[in-house]
């Protein structure tokens, strides 16, 4: 069991390497880029979506921190976001990567984003799989069955009356979740330098 926890640690390590390396060429993409037709009605329209979205990812990941927050390695959490998707706190990081990318102006960059972050969070998903079924066996096994690995299956809902919350976890869950809020200022200050000519725009996108 103890080389299986430190492979899965070395695991998470290197998504946060792979995940910060992606997002600084994804930002340096878009540094190089600008949405067509430059700030229309459409650009400012999928930024305030993109917005909605990274806001509905920070709410999103802390709901989902109620329910797993410390007990990941503990036990095999199957209720409330978890009845409906194996993966839900990664599936609202999914939505946010949406919205970060938004930010740009671009659905084209909004999608790079999106596809950045699901394939670095997939090849994790699948370590971790490999270790709770190693860990919980038969158990973990069934969950696997019966609930998808993101849907999610609003059909299979199933929640508990009380739950018990671990407010550490929660807060640093919603804390890594306001940096996504970053996104705005970034992209913002980024359009500015290139509107007064200190970045060149090599391409435009949709």
């Amino acid at each position: 069991m103890t080389a299986v926890n430190f492979d899965l640690q070395k695991v998470q390590k290197w998504r946060k390497v792979a995940m910060g390396l992606g997002l600084v060429a994804a930002v340096g993409l878009a540094a190089l880029t600008a949405s067509v037709g430059g700030e229309t009605v459409w650009h400012e329209g999928i930024e305030a979506v993109g917005l909605a979205m990274i806001v509905t990812c920070i709410v999103g990941r802390a709901w989902c921190s109620l329910y797993i927050g410390g007990r990941k390695k503990a036990e095999i959490v199957d209720r409330g976001p978890y009845s409906i998707s194996r993966n839900p706190l990664y599936l609202f990081s999914f939505i946010g990567a949406f919205g970060v990318g938004a930010q740009t102006g671009s659905v084209v960059l909004a999608i790079v984003f999106t596809a950045l972050t699901f394939a670095v969070f997939h090849f994790t998903i699948r370590r971790e799989e490999a270790w709770l079924s190693t860990a919980f066996g038969t158990d973990y096994d069934a969950y696997l069955a019966r609930t998808p690995r993101y849907g999610p299956d609003f059909g299979k809902w199933r929640d508990s009356e009380t739950i018990e919350v671990r407010p550490r976890f929660f807060v640093t869950t919603l804390r890594d979740g306001l940096v996504f809020l970053l996104a705005v200022p970034i992209f913002e200050s980024l359009e500015h330098l290139q509107q007064s000519g200190l970045i060149a725009v090599l391409a435009r996108l949709p």
